[in-house]
């Protein structure tokens, strides 16, 4: 079957791309707010090179959670290989491509700053990886923050300063909170499925009711830890800009608490709805340090 360009597109799961790519974008922003940003170039580079790892990893996960029957015909996302559109075997080269050419990347920008990208480069290279197998022991919130939070935004101040400056990770438990309710909304959703299939989650382990908890403390808890970085002077007040993003983050949590009525049917898109979160979260975030 030929498949268009937008079919590619669509296969990586671009609704998800906020996850990975504003830890960067709030980097290049706090690196410039406090006046360290010294190769603004290669912050664009990382944030392409990002996107591409992520990409790659999400066609990754999509093709182990098809073999293991995570992804079936009653389950709720991606539907690329369950309806098939896709073969297992297009979409394992598809994946194997892609990482490739993130690795091409990686190691051209290593040759530009040095040796300690190397190895933030190749711990997020194993645990995207190994992220299905380690999702399937209830490891992959862990994963995730890693990933998509401390590594990248690590690795973004050595490539844009020269040196890792462990200062913006301040920002990393905020902006990697939203991430992990991404993945954790989608557990809450699927543990009936993920339980057929044999796996297993954190939500899964906590039940529901918990798991509901636990997702609106991840959107609650980015909003807490600005105000008190910011009341302890570790972050600038322009910081709180994001705060217009509350009303956003109360529509998510009252979507959540509607499954209790609506069932599993009223949280469908909800991980979809929590990227857009992140996105508009770590953007004005972003905009209010350049301010």
């Amino acid at each position: 079957m030929k498949h268009s360009l937008k079919d590619w597109v669509i296969a990586t799961r671009p609704w998800s791309f906020p996850a990975s790519s504003m830890p960067v974008l709030v980097t290049i922003a706090w690196l410039f707010h406090n006046g360290i940003m010294d190769r603004w170039w290669m912050g664009l580079l990382s944030l392409i090179n990002i996107i591409l790892v992520h990409a790659a990893g999400n066609v990754w996960s999509d093709y182990f959670d098809f073999r293991k029957g995570v992804d079936a015909a009653d389950t709720y996302g991606v539907r690329i290989l369950v309806d098939g559109q896709f073969t297992p075997r297009e979409v394992l080269r598809f994946s194997v491509t892609l990482q490739v050419l993130a690795v091409a990347m990686g190691i051209m920008m290593v040759c530009l700053t040095g040796l300690p990208l190397l190895w933030i480069g190749l711990i997020g290279i194993a645990l995207s990886l190994l992220y299905p197998p380690l999702k399937y022991m209830a490891l992959g919130d862990l994963v995730i923050m890693a990933c998509y939070a401390v590594l990248p935004m690590l690795g973004v101040t050595y490539i844009c300063h020269g040196v890792i400056v462990p200062e913006v990770l301040w920002l990393a438990v905020p902006v990697g909170s939203i991430t992990v309710a991404i993945l954790h909304s989608n557990n809450t959703r699927d543990i009936e499925t993920d339980t057929r299939a044999k796996i297993h989650t954190f939500a899964m382990f906590t039940g529901r009711s918990f798991a509901i908890g636990m997702y609106v403390f991840e959107l609650v808890l980015p909003y807490l830890w600005l105000a008190a970085t910011v009341g302890f002077g570790l972050v600038s007040p322009w910081a709180l800009v994001s705060f217009v993003t509350i009303p956003i983050a109360a529509k998510n949590i009252n979507t959540i608490h509607s499954c209790h009525t609506e069932g599993i049917e009223a949280i469908a898109s909800l991980d979809e709805a929590t990227a857009k979160l992140q996105l508009a979260f770590s953007l004005t975030l972003a905009i209010g340090l350049v301010i």
